[in-house]
């Protein structure tokens, strides 16, 4: 008899810890290891800002206080990034306002120095499983299945049933990147869109994806709306650079 493979573990997740303490941070990263997660400790902030480039994270733990910059301003470079990771605050600070800028500007909890790591676990599971089912909803890194339907190019795109309709009656399934990249080029009308740009926005910035995949994507896209008689000539290729769907041309 075959013998039965052990069932598929789920991926543990990855926090990055960014505090300068080095002790406290060693013990925040002890308990995460315990708690069955993963953890990345950085003592300044711009070591996390590289690191987080480079790397797909979970959740990030921000102390305000760094020796090099400030909790925020790393938030800020990030957003600028395009990095968007969930944050939980760690900070010594009480003052209400520190904490109100801290939510305002996009942090998803606050805790507060001294804390038991009993609740900080359960801070970081609970932004987890909320951020986990804010993202059900994707199709792709672009597009959710709550999305409006539009047209394009001649035909009707519908997001919450994933199928494309022609102008000949025929209705079909389109693929989720098919459908994240003609919903890209419909929401940028006459502008440049770099390869990367496409690439991140569909699949996501961390995403390891080469251009040669892009063009696979693309050619199957162009064959679809030829099979149903619709140009898609106004979808140019801008040489050395990526692509722009002009409008001009599709009208």
């Amino acid at each position: 008899m075959p013998t039965a493979l052990p069932p598929r573990s789920e991926p543990k997740p990855l926090i990055v810890v960014v505090e300068d303490e080095v002790e406290l941070a060693k013990l925040i990263a002890d308990n995460l290891e315990r708690a069955g997660m993963h953890a990345q400790v950085c003592t300044r902030a711009q070591h996390a800002f590289r690191f987080l480039k480079r790397n797909f994270a979970n959740l990030i733990l921000l102390d305000i206080t760094l020796p090099d910059k400030s909790g925020f301003v790393l938030l800020e470079d990030l957003k600028a990034a395009g990095l968007s990771v969930p944050i939980i605050f760690l900070t010594g600070s009480i003052e209400e306002a520190s904490k109100v800028r801290g939510l305002d500007m996009g942090g998803d909890d606050y805790v507060t120095k001294p804390f038991s790591y009993a609740e900080l676990m359960a801070r970081i599971r609970a932004v987890l499983r909320r951020t986990e089912a804010k993202t059900d909803l994707n199709i792709t890194r672009n597009v959710k299945v709550s999305d409006q339907p539009f047209d394009f190019c001649g035909a009707h795109l519908n997001p919450v049933r994933m199928e494309i309709s022609f102008p000949d009656g025929i209705t079909q399934k389109l693929g989720r990147k098919e459908l994240g990249i003609i919903a890209y080029l419909h929401a940028r009308p006459d502008q440049i869109i770099t390869r990367r740009e496409l690439i991140h926005s569909v699949w996501g910035i961390h995403a390891d994806v080469k251009s040669r995949s892009l063009d696979q994507y693309i050619v199957k896209v162009r064959e679809l709306f030829s099979a149903h008689g619709l140009s898609l000539a106004a979808f140019r290729t801008v040489h050395g650079v990526g692509y722009i769907f002009d409008q001009k041309g599709a009208a």
